[in-house]
C-alpha cells in the first residue's frame, strides 16, 4: 500500500515521501496515529509539483556549492526539546527538522535525503554533514538543548553518555533509568492540515538562493 508520510518515521522514510509499505502496518499503526495519508493519485501529483519547485532552490553547480558550503560554515542551528534526566530524548531531531529550520532561519534550501543522520535522540552539540553537490559537503553546527535549559560542558555530556549506558545494563533499571515518556511524547501526531499547509507554502525565489 503506498501512503504519504506526514512526518519522517524511523526506517521507512522522510516528510512528504511516497512510500509502500504493508497494508496492515498502514492500517493500524501509521495512518491511526496520523503518521501518514493515503496516498491518492491527486495527493502524489501535489507531492511532485512541490518537490520539483524546491529543486529550483537547492545547488545546480558545483560552484554554487561550494559558495553555499562557505555560508553554511558560519550557521547554526538550535533544538529547544523535551529530555529525560540521562539527556536521552522524548522523541528525535531528524533530518526534516534540520532542512526544515535551516530554511526557516537561514533561507537555506537544502535536499533532506542528503542530510547525513539517521535521528538525533540525546542532547548535544553536533556537526551534521550534508552533501551539496558531488564532492561537496559542509557540516552545520546543531545544538539539541533540554527544554528551558543549556548544554552542560562537553565533558559532562561525556559523563552523562557513560552513566546511561550503565543504566541500561542494570536489569533493576528499565531502559535508561528515567522516567519513560507518554505515547504523546514518543509518537508526535502530525495533523493532516498541518502537512497540507507545508505542501502549499513555497518558499519565495530568493535572489540569494543558488
Amino acid at each position: 500500500m503506498e501512503v504519504i508520510l506526514l512526518t519522517d518515521v524511523e526506517k521507512v522514510g522522510l516528510r512528504g515521501e511516497v512510500v509502500s509499505v504493508a497494508r496492515g502496518y498502514a492500517r493500524n499503526f501509521l495512518l491511526p496515529r496520523k503518521l501518514a495519508r493515503e496516498a491518492t493519485p491527486a495527493r502524489v501529483a501535489e507531492i511532485r509539483k512541490t518537490e520539483e519547485k524546491r529543486a529550483k532552490h537547492e545547488a545546480k553547480t558545483f560552484e554554487d556549492a561550494q559558495q553555499l558550503a562557505e555560508r553554511l560554515a558560519s550557521v547554526e542551528v538550535r533544538f529547544d526539546v523535551k529530555a529525560g534526566p540521562t539527556g536521552s530524548l522524548f522523541g528525535s531531531v531528524t533530518p526534516t527538522d534540520v532542512a526544515d529550520q535551516l530554511w526557516e532561519r537561514h533561507k537555506v534550501r537544502v535536499d533532506r535525503r542528503k542530510i547525513g543522520i539517521e535521528t538525533i535522540k540525546r542532547i548535544g552539540r553536533y556537526e551534521v554533514p550534508i552533501e551539496l553537490f558531488q564532492d561537496v559537503t559542509a557540516e552545520v553546527r546543531t545544538l539539541v538543548v533540554p527544554e528551558g535549559g543549556e548544554l552542560p560542558p562537553e565533558e559532562e555530556l561525556d559523563l552523562d553518555v557513560l552513566d546511561a549506558a550503565a543504566a541500561a545494563q542494570d536489569p533493576q533499571v528499565g531502559g535508561e533509568g528515567e522516567i519513560r515518556p507518554t505515547e504523546e511524547d514518543v509518537a508526535a501526531e502530525v495533523p493532516a492540515d498541518e502537512f497540507d499547509r507545508a505542501v502549499d507554502a513555497e518558499p519565495p525565489e530568493q535572489a540569494q538562493q543558488p
